[in-house]
Formats: structure tokens, C-alpha cells, sequence
């Protein structure tokens, strides 16, 4: 359904630092810089991008949004998530855990990355 997401940071080198983690975790394999200084997480499923803002305006979070990231296991998950924390990311709303909703039982785990952004490792389980 998305070809790519990007989210914007004031300090590129510390949510390198913070993704790198993250989403290693979650089997990623580390981000590229591109020669604008973007840098750029390739999957099979689409990209994930961080940039400074192309207008020079500070970056600033999306309030009410979220980004979720598949994990394969909520072991995986929870890895997600400590890898997050130990390295500059907040814990945010309910610990990781299974949660049901319209959408059937989910298993997630939620965080804000270093520049405030929301994110979240979501476990489906098959059906």
C-alpha cells in the first residue's frame, strides 16, 4: 500500500543512530546517507526515509500520527523497542503488549524517536 514514508529530524546523526537500532531489530539492515543527506532504509515492502525539512524550518512531529513498522514476532517487538529506548527513544501509552480491536488481536509496542515522532512495531499474528 506505501511506496515510502519520511519523517523529518533536526538531527540526522542521532535518529541514524536511534533507527539503526530500531528497525536492526527488526532485521533492517543499516541506513544510507544519500548526497543530500537523507537517510534512506531499503526493504522489499517500501522505504523508509529520514530528512532534515527542504523548506529550513524546524522538524516537527505529526500530532495524532503514527508510523508502523511489521514485526515478525512480539519478540521481535519488544527487541524493536529496547533497541528504541537505548538509544534515545521514549516509551510511550500502554508497555508493549497483545490488544484486541476491530482489526482482531495485535501485538504492539509504541515509542517516539528522538525528534518526537510517534512510532509503533506491530505484530499481526496469522489468522
Amino acid at each position: 500500500m506505501f511506496s515510502h514514508v519520511m519523517l523529518g529530524t533536526d538531527d540526522i546523526d542521532e535518529s541514524k543512530a536511534f533507527y539503526d537500532a530500531a528497525l536492526g531489530a527488526l532485521g533492517i539492515k543499516p541506513g544510507r546517507t544519500d548526497d543530500k543527506g537523507r537517510v534512506i532504509y531499503l526493504h522489499p515492502t517500501g522505504l523508509f526515509l529520514l530528512s532534515k525539512p527542504i523548506n529550513g524550518e524546524p522538524a516537527c512531529h505529526a500530532n495524532g500520527g503514527t508510523v508502523g513498522f511489521a514485526a515478525a514476532s512480539p519478540e521481535l517487538a519488544d527487541a524493536w523497542h529496547g533497541a528504541g529506548l537505548a538509544h534515545g527513544g521514549t516509551a510511550i501509552e500502554d508497555a508493549p503488549g497483545w490488544r484486541s480491536n476491530a482489526f482482531g488481536k495485535l501485538y504492539l509496542a509504541y515509542l517516539r524517536d528522538p525528534a518526537g515522532n510517534k512510532i509503533c512495531a506491530m505484530h499481526r499474528p496469522a489468522a
